[in-house]
């Protein structure tokens, strides 16, 4: 499965800035990588895990703004077309084959 956030944050006022700088932080810091600009992805193992990512991302979300998360299947994923551009590293390093389950 594949958790992916969307997330449009104020940046005008300095507080505002300071949060949204806190969220980006906090999303690398726990796993997610960029897959376009405000959009982020993670590989989740199971819906346990996706569950503990949305708990962890509602106590860390900024005061203001906009977050959307949609949970897709890797066969979902994978579809994706890419009109312009092409897949990063981690999107092509990131793949359920390089996930170990401990």
């Amino acid at each position: 499965m594949r958790m992916i956030v969307f997330y449009d944050l104020p940046t005008i006022v300095k507080i505002d800035l300071k949060n949204y700088n806190k969220f980006h932080k906090f999303l690398i810091k726990n796993g997610f990588y960029m897959i376009q600009y405000s959009i982020y992805c993670k590989l989740c193992i199971n819906l346990d895990e996706v569950n503990k990512n949305n708990n962890k991302i509602d106590l860390n979300k900024p005061p203001k703004g906009n977050i959307r998360i949609l949970v897709i299947t890797e066969k979902q994923y994978e579809s994706i077309k890419i009109i312009v551009g092409s897949k990063s590293y981690q999107e092509n390093y990131m793949t359920t084959s390089t996930v170990m389950e401990l």
